[in-house]
């Protein structure tokens, strides 16, 4: 074997792919934007230039942080999700136009209104990104502080709960206020304890593998080792009585179960999860008001005129819309209450139609595949949990808000990844998505070249 084929790839090939697919990216979000005001006002906006030199030089800093830092890093992670935040800052800001009256006074140098603090999230989103790749050189540094993250984790849950700190707003307490700002802490939080339940597990996998008897052709786990997941179990109910946070307590215990899968293979758990999740839910429903009134309005949502209102307005929408949608900026999707966060996939299912709405949906299913592919081929034990939970993370959030606002299943109040107004999920999906980028790169780095005085496998060392 020749010495060249023993030296590991001298450049990455693959960042000259990401910058192509980031242009690819800008060009769709800045047609957007302009279709927006040519819908509305008849010519392009006066801040087409502007707002698209921004976006530009945002995404390209983020390319080049890559480029330097984690240069073998999945090429389509990055492009899928600044293509996705360009078009959710569309949707905003045609949404805020629909808000004020279309004078001169909506034609600013920069998005007006929520878009503009959204652009200004994005920011700070992209500059945490940025931090991540360069301070976290070795995602295996983590693993060092699975219990800390655990308390960290677990204290940002309770935050909410703090009196004078927490602050209830459309019925849950997820939020804390303070210095003027508002910041959801249970954002931060599934990123902080998904460092604990991949650290976790890595040590205990091979325990919560371990079977007592088979039922059903299932290998049932010991009952010694069913402690993890009825605390976790318990902590989600407490967040749901507590806090009334359906969808925060639907990711953590969702996540976790899933996760507990991929590092036991064991079916037995995901069987137990979903049993947790029927015995609870129903004891949910019986219990308290708030969940019955979420059950009832997705069962029967033309019954209930006020809490069904919202959901009525996204269906006819969704019907509006039909397979090629009304086009951006001529539809009426400011019919829906809280259409920014919470319901954006129906405006953007009114105004881009069916076909839209998969197309986006597929960019989610991308992003996910990509995430996994990292976790496969990560070569350490904590990374391949670590990217998968991740992954986790991110599909059941867009599972269950397009779930919700399709009735597939009821509302849960989480906010759609990137595309949703909402500074705390964003700046941490960001965040997400640099450590994926970063055990990306770690699995796709080429090895290192043998020592010149490691013998290989044709070579024959005679003891002196």
């Amino acid at each position: 074997m020749s010495a060249t084929t023993l030296t590991p790839q001298a450049t990455p090939s693959r960042r000259g792919a990401e910058l192509l697919l980031l242009v690819l990216g800008g060009v769709v979000f800045m047609g957007a934007y302009a279709a927006v005001g040519l819908s509305m006002y008849g010519e392009l906006p006066a801040n087409l230039s502007t707002y698209g030199a921004f976006l530009g030089v945002l995404l390209l800093g983020a390319h080049l942080v890559v480029r330097r830092f984690a240069p073998y890093a999945d090429p389509v992670l990055l492009p899928a999700v600044g293509m996705l935040n360009g078009l959710g800052l569309a949707l905003i800001h045609r949404l805020d136009l629909a808000d004020v009256d279309r004078t001169e006074q909506a034609r600013g140098a920069l998005p007006s209104g929520d878009a503009l603090a959204q652009l200004t999230w994005m920011t700070v989103g992209v500059v945490l990104f940025a931090l991540v790749l360069i301070l976290v050189r070795d995602h295996r540094v983590l693993q060092r502080y699975t219990y800390t993250a655990m308390v960290i984790g677990i204290g940002l849950l309770l935050l909410p709960l703090v009196p004078g700190l927490g602050v209830e707003i459309r019925g849950a307490r997820i939020w804390i206020r303070a210095i003027g700002f508002s910041f959801q802490p249970g954002e931060l939080a599934k990123l902080v304890l998904m460092v604990f339940f991949a650290g976790y597990l890595v040590v205990k996998r091979d325990v919560l593998a371990l079977a007592s008897r088979r039922f059903l052709g299932i290998d049932l786990p010991r009952g010694r080792d069913l402690g993890p997941l009825i605390v976790v179990f318990g902590a989600s109910l407490a967040i749901l009585v507590f806090e009334k946070d359906l969808g925060t307590s639907v990711l953590f215990f969702g996540s976790f179960v899933m996760l507990l899968y991929v590092a036991t293979q064991r079916r037995s758990w995901l069987i137990l999860g979903a049993l947790l999740v029927l015995v609870g839910g129903y004891a949910a429903y019986q219990s308290f008001g708030h969940v019955q009134i979420r059950v009832n309005t997705w069962l029967h949502p033309f019954d209930y005129e006020n809490s069904g209102y919202q959901l009525q307005q996204a269906m006819f929408g969704l019907a509006a819309g039909g397979i090629l949608g009304t086009g951006l900026g001529q539809g009426r999707p400011d019919l829906v209450p809280v259409a920014k966060s919470d319901f954006i996939v129906a405006a953007l299912g009114e105004e881009l139609g069916l076909t839209g709405l998969m197309a986006v949906l597929l960019l989610y299913g991308i992003v996910v595949e990509r995430g996994l592919r990292t976790a496969i081929a990560s070569r350490d034990a904590f990374g391949k949990l670590l990217a998968a939970g991740l992954s986790f993370i991110l599909a059941i959030q867009v599972f269950v808000v397009v779930g919700g606002v399709t009735r597939l299943i009821p509302l849960t109040g989480l906010t759609t990844p990137f595309l949703s107004y909402g500074g705390s999920s964003l700046v941490v999906n960001w965040a997400i998505i640099a450590l994926l980028l970063r055990m990306s790169d770690a699995a796709r780095r080429p090895a290192p070249p043998p020592s010149r005085n490691t013998p290989t496998a044709t070579q024959v060392v005679t003891p002196s």
